[in-house]
């Protein structure tokens, strides 16, 4: 069954122009000038601060903008202090409420200027080939990393190494466990900033993957660390780094072998961490606490277990009224939901309920003692923001339409929400938390499009392959769409967990190679399939030790949909897809040879051992316990089947889906006398930037005219 969601509708007028692919894809000459306009602001603690180039301003809740100070100041103020001069205010921080403090970024240095006393007050300096800065604004110091290892600077200038044998191999204050479990950097300030913990990964006994640098007079060997499924993997601890001191203890632990270390989170007294820890089967975390000055071990506050895995996503987060207690993000009943607990580990509540998730925790608004968070309850092409107090009643604070973003004032209690919907460019509300005061519209911006000929969008549900489960698509009609004609239509297919492709944003979620297509004369379709995010543990677990099989079952229905349009020429069915839509893609070409005719793989995983540990063994276990399901999902298994036109793409330098995945494939192709073609971005990773990003997608587009038009 199909339903119709909603529809878009562009009247074509005589003075509407063609897009240009500039105007579509990031890299394009003209892109940023058709993406809609955009405004920045921060908060000085619950007062909004609107940055510009030239200068900021005061905003009150009747949205009246007063001046601040000017750039000319502040690069006078630093031209005195022989600083460097800055460019512009619009990334400006006021990271102390009570005190009239801009901290900027000059000449890659941390400095703090009083506007009002018309003086540097401190000065942070970051060594120009440092990476992975994190500063504390209570201790005034900045931690960072020079190759693979980790110093803290002080206000003043004096820098201590915290460590000294930092190498591919031993790895200090950088993200690890390859920026999985919610883990996105490698150090971790305490409350007042005395004491930092951090990562500390010892990868010696992990096989090295060759990658190349080409553009050397003669390639060289360029090194990287890469475990695979199945094999060795790295051992991590973590550090805690005493700058009073100058000691560092580490948390005991135990033998970190094939254990990952996760979400760490301080106490507010910084006598404690809290981590979780995950065994590497995925299927059994804890929740324990470790004394921060002795790193010993005090308690195992809970244990998660799942037959299938468990993800934590999210550090707990202590109530800022209440350090006796804190929240913790769990799918324990199946769906992504706020948990209340206390410090001896008993869950105290579940604060939301539903069958829908919670995306993000904002904050907290300490006033009304409640939580400010972004879910889909409204509807799961939805995302919007909620409050909730200690009682589990919540409250929604937006319009209840569209897909919403949220940054909380200092106490909560005045929020910025940016928004849009699938009519709705962007806007910027000023909102309250609590009470009955009105939004106050901060940024209404227009849609660019306006100028373009867009083409017509539908959005709407089919039945997954198991005849229960809605899973939604959208469907992009050709520009100027004659319904007496047939076209040929294109799958763009992600499918993987993680992601998903359609929502309630402006135009709903689209992308601009689509509406490129669509010009040129395509039907483009895109589905969101059992496995992808923001659904449900069920939803995403249906895939489990079998990636590729249920998704692509579920794409097929979506095959079945786009056959019965009577404007889709059945027989001129293309798919294209990156990274696990390069994978989804391959496996379509592969195992559905009648129904696709042409398809163009980008960067694709071609076989799950290839893949690394972490990601790879949550969905599919290792290949040793799990051997018919990577020899189900191997595409190296079908190349024998390939019958249309494929065209594999990869960057020449790939350390996610290594180059290995599409190489196997085309000597397998070789082997079984099967002819796909194969494109390459040298000295790129994992994803084209820049005018390379144009190029791809003009390739990528000539592919298809030449065989699917």
């Amino acid at each position: 069954m199909v339903v119709a969601m909603a529809l878009t509708t562009n009247i074509m007028a005589q003075d509407k122009r063609p897009f240009t692919i500039d105007d579509l894809i990031p890299g394009g000459r003209t892109y940023y000038d058709n993406v809609p306009q955009y405004a920045y602001y921060a908060w000085w603690g619950d007062q909004l601060v609107k940055l510009d180039v030239e200068a900021v301003a005061t905003v009150d809740t009747r949205g009246t903008a007063q001046e601040l100070f000017r750039i000319q100041t502040i690069n006078s103020i630093l031209r005195n202090a022989s600083i460097r001069e800055v460019r512009n205010l619009l990334y400006a921080k006021f990271p102390y409420r009570n005190k009239t403090i801009v901290l900027l970024e000059a000449g890659g240095n941390h400095v703090m200027v009083d506007w009002k006393a018309g003086s540097v007050v401190e000065t942070i300096k970051i060594p120009q080939n440092a990476v992975n800065a994190d500063l504390s604004y209570e201790s005034h110091q900045a931690a960072y990393t020079i190759d693979h290892n980790l110093y803290v600077a002080r206000a003043g200038g004096q820098t201590d190494a915290v460590s000294t044998d930092g190498c591919l191999d031993l790895v200090y204050g950088e993200s690890v466990h390859r920026n999985e479990f919610g883990i996105k950097k490698g150090t971790f300030w305490s409350p007042a900033g005395r004491l930092l913990a951090f990562y500390r990964m010892d990868q010696s006994m992990v096989t090295t993957y060759p990658q190349v640098d080409v553009s050397a007079r003669t390639a060289e060997l360029v090194p990287d660390k890469y475990p695979m499924a199945g094999m060795t993997s790295h051992k991590v601890t973590v550090g805690v780094y005493d700058t009073k001191t100058k000691q560092t203890v580490y948390l005991d632990a135990g033998d970190p072998t094939d254990r990952y270390f996760t979400n760490i989170a301080w106490s507010p007294d910084e006598k404690s961490i809290y981590m979780i820890e995950l065994n590497r089967d995925q299927n059994h975390a804890q929740l324990t606490r470790y004394n921060a000055l002795s790193g010993k071990k005090e308690a195992v506050l809970f244990d998660e277990r799942n037959d299938k895995y468990v993800e934590p996503m999210h550090p707990i987060q202590f109530l800022p009224w209440d350090d006796t207690k804190f929240i913790y993000l769990t799918r324990r009943d199946g769906y992504l939901h706020i948990y209340l607990y206390n410090t001896n580990g008993d869950q105290l509540s579940q604060l939301t309920k539903g069958a829908w998730e919670v995306i993000d925790v904002a904050g907290f608004n300490t006033k009304t003692k409640s939580i400010v968070y972004t879910c889909n309850a409204m509807h799961p092409l939805q995302q919007n923001i909620y409050s909730v107090d200690m009682r589990g009643r919540t409250t929604l604070l937006d319009d209840g339409e569209g897909w919403h973003s949220v940054q909380l004032s200092a106490s909560g209690s005045a929020m910025l929400d940016t928004y849009s919907s699938p009519t709705v460019a962007r806007n910027i509300n000023l909102c309250p938390t609590q009470g009955k005061s009105r939004p106050v519209r901060l940024l209404t911006a227009s849609d660019p499009w306006d100028k373009f000929r867009v083409p017509e969008m539908k959005v709407g549900t089919v039945k997954a392959a198991d005849g229960v489960t809605d899973l939604y698509y959208r469907l992009v009609l050709p520009t100027d769409f004659d319904p007496t004609r047939r076209y040929p239509a294109v799958i763009y297919v992600y499918g993987g967990p993680h992601a998903h492709n359609i929502d309630a944003s402006h135009h709903w979620g689209v992308r601009g190679w689509d509406i490129w297509m669509a010009q040129q004369g395509y039907v483009m379709f895109c589905l969101d399939n059992r496995g992808s995010e923001h659904r449900g543990l069920a939803f995403e677990q249906a895939t489990f030790r079998q990636l590729g099989i249920e998704e692509m079952k579920d794409q097929m229905k979506g095959v079945e949909y786009l056959k019965s349009l009577p404007y889709v020429d059945a027989d001129r069915i293309g798919v294209h897809g990156w990274s696990f839509g390069g994978f989804m893609t391959t496996g379509l070409m592969t195992t559905y040879p009648e129904t696709f005719k042409v398809g163009v793989a980008g960067g694709p995983v071609i076989d799950w051992k290839y893949y690394e540990v972490m990601y790879g063994e949550r969905y599919m276990d290792t290949p040793q316990s799990n051997p018919d399901g990577y020899a189900k999902t191997s595409l190296l298994n079908k190349a024998k089947n390939l019958k249309g036109r494929l065209l594999v793409i990869y960057g020449g330098n790939d350390n996610t889906c290594v180059p290995q995945h599409t190489l196997s494939f085309i000597r397998a192709c070789i082997d079984a006398d099967t002819y796909p073609d194969l494109f390459t971005y040298p000295g790129d990773e994992h994803n084209m930037m820049g005018t390379d990003r144009i190029h791809l997608h003009n390739k990528i587009t000539q592919y298809f005219n030449d065989y699917l038009k």
